[in-house]
């Protein structure tokens, strides 16, 4: 019993080394030699689970790790002075959480798990380390820093010059082609988030969101089932993202 429990935990131990999994190919180790991913995948801690709801870190505590998620997602929400709380951002899996944190060497923000989801921990400043000895891995940082910033910028666009119809259909879009690089699908994907969730982070009130989704539905650009989400109309979402007139 006792040997088999030991394969057992071997075995899932196998199962997570960044060699095997699913999203190599997407995260730091992109493009990494077999021998370098056994150095990275040396620094790299597995953690239990997160449950909905659970927070991952929690804003303004010391920054020391970035995470990549396995599975699952994540959100982040920043308390303002006045008491209100800003979403800033959504991690789905084999994105980096936590870069906005080194800089002030503080986590900016409550990062909370919107479903089950399981990340790897990285030191930071093991990760630093290494990097400087493996020229790929620093370079993949810096791309997925400079991911980060491109990212804030499109969104500060989106809040700032863009119709809330237009918000909608960015933020659908986005997230068809951040499902279509995992490798899913790019027409049928589950939120994880909620329509409020939504509605915060795009500057929204819920019952808005709501309303343009059942426009998007009489409009036949997508259908919607409760989170389920499937996009019927790709090309002139993405044209209404961009302001242009769905006909």
């Amino acid at each position: 019993m006792a040997d088999t429990a030991l394969a057992t935990h071997r075995s899932r131990l196998l199962e997570t080394r960044c060699q095997t999994c699913s999203l190599s190919s997407l995260c730091l180790p992109l493009a990494l030699e077999l021998d370098d991913i056994d150095r990275f995948d040396a620094i790299v801690r597995r953690r239990a689970p997160l449950k909905k709801g659970e927070a991952l870190v929690r804003q303004h505590a010391p920054f020391s790790n970035v995470f990549a998620v396995r599975s699952g997602s994540l959100k982040q929400v920043s308390s303002e002075s006045g008491g209100d709380d800003q979403l800033t951002n959504f991690y789905l899996p084999s994105e980096l959480v936590g870069l906005d944190g080194i800089d002030e060497e503080r986590y900016p923000g409550n990062i909370i798990a919107l479903e089950t989801t399981t990340v790897c921990e990285i030191p930071f400043d093991r990760l630093d380390a290494l990097s400087e000895r493996i020229p790929g891995l620093r370079t993949q940082l810096f791309r997925s820093m400079s991911k980060e910033i491109r990212d804030d910028r499109q969104m500060l666009r989106l809040l700032s010059r863009k119709t809330a119809d237009e918000r909608l259909a960015s933020f659908l879009s986005s997230l068809s082609a951040r499902f279509r690089r995992r490798g899913y699908s790019a027409y049928s994907f589950r939120l994880s988030m909620s329509r409020a969730d939504i509605g915060n982070y795009l500057g929204l009130a819920v019952e808005t969101v709501s309303r343009i989704l059942g426009r998007f539905q009489e409009q036949q650009l997508v259908a919607v089932s409760g989170r389920e989400v499937n996009i019927l109309d790709l090309e002139a979402l993405e044209a209404l993202s961009e302001g242009e007139v769905h006909g």
